[in-house]
């Protein structure tokens, strides 16, 4: 599914070059389970944006889906990006006037065509145990309740991949536990995941963690079998 070779991205700061990204290689399976894990500046976030199509390496080849990342053209990137992945982060980023079954449905909206699957938005609230909440606004729901929220919206168009950066950030560690066992069970659903974080709780869900060091790849650690 995913092909990462040589990769590096570099930025000019006056006179000279900064290297966020080194020579990074790793590849990861459809229905696999990752975490990419490193301190702050250790270039997981530049690698995330390069995953989640929102970046450019400088060098190197990313491949979707055997299909060269960097050769696509912005439309191209943008249907990406709208299909393929599902996109999670730290802050919910829910619109505040709007209830959680609006919320979900909003990436259906900016498709092509646009469509308003209430049905299938209402179903991913119950799957993620917010039955009940559909119609509350984000200021009615709690810190969890609106992360739930957000992974329902990112799985709205059934993407291949669920890019979660820092899921659990803002969240006490209660809750932060039932975040990652919902994702544990959307993994044993079929779905692939590549998870970013800083926290070794955290990333001790995945199958998987690739841990990063000054922009490279300081190891790769297997926790769980791959099942295809």
């Amino acid at each position: 599914m995913i092909k990462v070779s040589g990769l590096s991205k570099e930025y000019q700061m006056g006179d000279s070059f900064i290297f966020a990204l080194k020579e990074v290689e790793f590849s990861i399976n459809k229905n696999e389970f990752v975490a990419i894990m490193g301190p702050s500046g250790s270039g997981k976030s530049t690698l995330m944006n390069i995953i989640g199509c929102l970046d450019k390496p400088s060098s190197g080849s990313y491949q979707l889906n055997e299909q060269e990342v960097a050769r696509l053209d912005d439309d191209a990137l943008s249907v990406v990006r709208n299909k393929e992945i599902g996109f999670v982060f730290q802050s919910f980023h829910l619109l505040p006037r709007m209830s959680a079954v609006q919320n979900v449905l909003l990436p259906l909206r900016f498709s092509s065509p646009p469509n308003d699957d209430i049905d299938y938005a209402s179903e991913l609230l119950t799957r993620v145990g917010l039955g009940t909440r559909q119609k509350h606004r984000p200021n009615q729901l709690s810190g969890g309740q609106r992360q739930r929220v957000a992974i329902a919206r990112a799985l709205i168009n059934r993407p291949a991949i669920l890019l979660a950066d820092e899921p659990t950030g803002a969240l006490d560690s209660q809750t932060a536990s039932e975040i990652m066992e919902l994702f544990t069970e959307l993994h044993k659903a079929g779905q692939t995941i590549i998870l970013v974080t800083h926290e070794e709780d955290v990333a001790a869900y995945a199958q998987r963690i690739i841990r990063m060091r000054d922009g490279k790849i300081i190891g790769i650690e297997q926790r769980g079998e791959y099942v295809a």
